[in-house]
């Protein structure tokens, strides 16, 4: 996995150091005003501790939990502002990931004081929690396992039997339609920059813009600091390829122009700036659209999904930037993701615009996974994962209601965690309705909560332990089901996220609009290629690699080679059907490239409509009927 991204979710019993910085995030975004109201919460519930049954506790304590921090984990959009009051607004429309995935543990050293603080607000806690806490050895009852019912079969909604380029799973995203919205709006806002100006502007066409989408996937192939290295003529620059599809004068000319939404509207919607009529993500709203659209069409998950966060590294000065201080990606901007836990499909998504005043608003971390695991488009019976910033008890029984069921790690301060010690592999757990809460013992400690997890089912791990006389020995010890399942399937966007920062195409701009256009390119990349895996495996085909993939993808939107490999497509008629005709007449006047060696030719094939060479040096045209037959003369 790339190093600019978090690692795959690891061992949750390994206690890593991400849930360190997770706790750490959470508690730098703690806002000390909240602070001070809690701790007067606190001592107004001292003194009616007395006057109230352990009942009502455990009623209170359970709607304190859910309400308790959304608010304090928004981080600021930048590090020095000072920290405003309200909640997050969720962009209902239509960004590497920073997940704090790894279970929670409970921690001490760093943040201590704060943590204190929260503690302070619930100060019943321990002596609720140590009454409710149950061991290993006592039974629990298994919950009835989800019956499985998705809206569309799962999987790729492409027909099976049909055989895609790379260029066609990518336009499913980047369709003609999307092309001519980007290539329309670039044209008027390029002639509006050109105005007055001595040269008139040049209209770029589609053909431009697909040779410029090209350079765009091959320069995350081959990274170069600067965007005018990719044609320097030098013994240490000298690339023939960019070159070859267009010149740099041409290429920066279309990246300036580069405008995914009407100028004219964008012009109306400045008007409206300060007022609740105004629209942040007007500029990337067309493209935005089509991108979750095409995500959500082109593909249905299976049964296990997850949800997390992704940044998109930035550091304009735009108000959408957030700074996320313990992430590998600090600066950028936020997207929630819900992706495929099997492929890492991503298969919804939106992006976070800060901070709003919502009386409906019920946090961030609930409006988020309600936006994005919408029941009517993707059916019942799924099996949500999340991390300890999404889970919450007033979340995961809405969504079962849904018949959604959930799994995720818990924040220690909801569930009245005690730092009690107990030996490695300890479990206890206790049920709340249909919430299961576990704890278990590893180097660190481990809470879960699940909907459709049983507290223990026998299942054990293998750890690397130092004994008493400094022998290192492998140990089993007893893990909750709930811990294993977690690892197993949390990592859906991590694998996304994975696969966009090998080649991504993310490079620096002016305009914060332009980043998310490379980030959408990004993801429709990778959808592809997963779509393209999925399609292989369905018929016992060897995929080709995401390297391998891009490449094949350059080639055919600039029209610069031919592709090869088992996606591209071959004829399915009977060989009879297909016969040679002129292009044009019987003169050479009209010659197209031929599909196969890229010289110019006359001939086309009737049935195939692609142009194909038809003389005694260059038989193309049985070579692509019958690729397994070689011509006398020899083939390349």
């Amino acid at each position: 996995m790339d190093p600019c991204n978090k690692e795959k979710v690891d061992s949750v019993m390994d206690g890593s150091e991400e849930c360190e910085n997770s706790d750490e995030e959470q508690d730098n975004t703690i806002e000390w005003d909240d602070l001070s109201d809690k701790e007067s919460v606190a001592s107004s519930m001292d003194s009616a501790v007395d006057e109230m049954s352990i009942d009502d506790l455990e009623t209170l304590l359970d709607e304190f939990s859910d309400v308790s921090d959304d608010g304090d984990w928004y981080p600021e959009t930048t590090p020095r502002k000072k920290k405003r009051s309200g909640l997050s607004s969720v962009s209902p429309s239509p960004a590497k990931s920073c997940r704090s995935g790894s279970p929670a543990s409970v921690q001490s050293g760093k943040g201590k004081t704060r943590r204190s603080s929260v503690s302070r607000s619930l100060p019943f806690s321990l002596s609720i929690s140590e009454q409710k806490w149950k061991s290993a050895d006592e039974p629990d009852i298994e919950p009835a396992q989800p019956v499985f019912k998705p809206r569309q079969t799962p999987g790729p909604r492409l027909v099976s039997s049909g055989s895609c380029s790379p260029l066609q799973y990518f336009e499913l995203f980047f369709s003609k339609s999307v092309l001519r919205t980007i290539l329309t709006n670039s044209n008027a806002y390029g002639a509006m920059r050109q105005e007055g100006a001595k040269k008139p502007w040049e209209d770029i066409t589609a053909k431009d813009l697909k040779s410029f989408l090209a350079l765009v996937i091959y320069m995350g192939l081959l990274k170069c600091f600067k965007l005018t290295d990719y044609w320097r003529k030098s013994h240490i620059y000298n690339l023939p390829y960019p070159s070859q599809i267009m010149s740099s004068r041409k290429f920066l000319t279309i990246s300036k122009a580069l405008h995914l939404s009407d100028p004219k509207v964008d012009a109306e919607n400045d008007k409206k700036k300060g007022t609740p009529e105004y629209d942040r993500l007007c500029k990337i709203k067309p493209l935005y659209q089509d991108i979750r659209d095409a995500c959500r069409a082109s593909f249905h998950p299976f049964q296990n999904i997850s949800i997390d966060e992704r940044m998109v590294a930035s550091k304009a000065r735009n108000g959408l930037k957030q700074y996320m201080k313990n992430k590998p990606t600090k600066w950028g901007y936020k997207l929630f993701v819900l992706a495929d836990s099997l492929c890492g499909y991503t298969w919804d998504f939106f992006i976070y615009e800060g901070k709003a005043n919502l009386d409906e608003s019920k946090g961030i971390s609930y409006d988020s996974v309600m936006i994005l695991a919408n029941e009517r488009l993707l059916g019942s019976g799924y099996k949500l994962f999340v991390d300890n910033f999404y889970t919450s008890p007033k979340l995961f029984r809405d969504l079962l209601q849904k018949k959604i069921w959930a799994c995720g790690t818990v924040r220690a301060n909801r569930i009245g965690h005690s730092k009690t010690q107990a030996p490695r592999g300890n479990i206890r757990w206790f049920r709340e309705d249909d919430l299961l809460f576990v704890e278990w013992k590893d180097r660190r400690d481990v809470l879960m909560c699940s909907t459709f997890h049983k507290a223990f089912k026998g299942d054990s791990i293998k750890r690397n332990v130092r004994g008493a006389d400094g022998v290192w020995a492998i140990q089993d010890f007893p893990v909750p089901a709930a811990v294993l399942d977690y690892n197993k399937h949390m990592g859906g966007v991590d694998l996304s996220d994975a696969l966009i920062g090998y080649y991504t195409v993310l490079h620096k701009t002016k305009k914060w609009y332009r980043s998310f256009f490379f980030h959408f390119v990004d993801i429709a990349v990778v959808n592809a290629f997963i779509l393209h895996q999925q399609m292989a495996k369905m018929k016992n085909q060897k995929p080709l690699t995401q390297k391998a993939f891009r490449e094949a993808l350059v080639t055919e939107l600039a029209g610069t080679g031919p592709a090869t490999g088992p996606a591209y497509i071959r004829p399915t008629l009977n060989h009879y059907s297909h016969l040679p005709k002129y292009i044009s007449g019987d003169s050479s006047i009209g010659r197209r490239k031929c599909k196969l060696c890229r010289f110019k030719t006359p001939v086309m094939c009737v049935t195939c409509d692609v142009p194909l060479c038809f003389v005694p040096k260059r038989d193309c045209f049985t070579s692509w009927h019958y690729p397994d037959i070689s011509s006398e003369d020899g083939e390349e």
